[in-house]
């Protein structure tokens, strides 16, 4: 009959840590708040809010957890890796541990340094393709104005070499035409001597 009432705290402990492991698992609300462990501490995570219960994980500063919920002493938790517990209140804050926020900020630094590069290397090449570009604008305008010129030329701008021909052809022939009206004009006339 002894052994019966030594088991039965027993039981009554295995049975509490059963039906509160049922409880957390059935009741897993959806995270009301973002919260880390403060200071240089190491806490227990725990089954129930009360140092007599089983430890189900050791959280220690910078660990993110959700809170589930709030109660006098204790707060419900949900750890990063999914686990479900108490821990004494009064150890969490609403915003991560500086050692964090510095670790987040390098990494941040780090990545903008990257994308600073990155885009440092892509103006680079805007710029050179820039100046081609600018180069190859102004080879195109020389050579529009050339082609300007040349077709004006050839639309009849440049005919004045024909009018000179023609009038020398025409001067000539006038000349020629004088002077053979004249020798002509002695020979053919009427000789009459008297």
């Amino acid at each position: 009959m002894r052994n019966r009432f030594v088991m039965l705290p027993g039981i009554l402990a295995t049975l509490s840590v059963v039906t509160a492991a049922i409880g957390i698992g059935a009741a897993a609300p959806a995270l009301a708040e973002q919260a880390w462990i403060r200071a240089e501490i190491r806490l227990n995570l725990r089954t129930g809010p009360d140092p007599t219960y089983r430890i189900l994980a050791t959280l220690q500063t910078g660990d993110e957890v959700g809170i589930l919920e709030r109660t006098e002493g204790w707060t419900r938790i949900k750890a990063a890796d999914g686990k479900l517990g108490w821990i004494p209140a009064g150890y969490l804050q609403p915003t991560a541990p500086p050692t964090i926020r510095l670790a987040q900020l390098e990494q941040q630094v780090i990545e903008l340094r990257g994308q600073l590069e990155t885009v440092t290397a892509e103006r680079e090449q805007f710029q050179e393709s820039n100046t081609q570009l600018t180069q190859t604008d102004a080879q195109q305008q020389q050579r529009m104005t050339e082609l300007d010129r040349e077709n004006e030329r050839l639309k009849g701008g440049q005919r004045w070499p024909e009018w000179i021909t023609g009038a020398g052809v025409l001067c000539v022939g006038m000349l020629l035409g004088m002077l053979w009206t004249r020798t002509s004009s002695r020979r053919a006339g009427p000789r009459i001597r008297l």
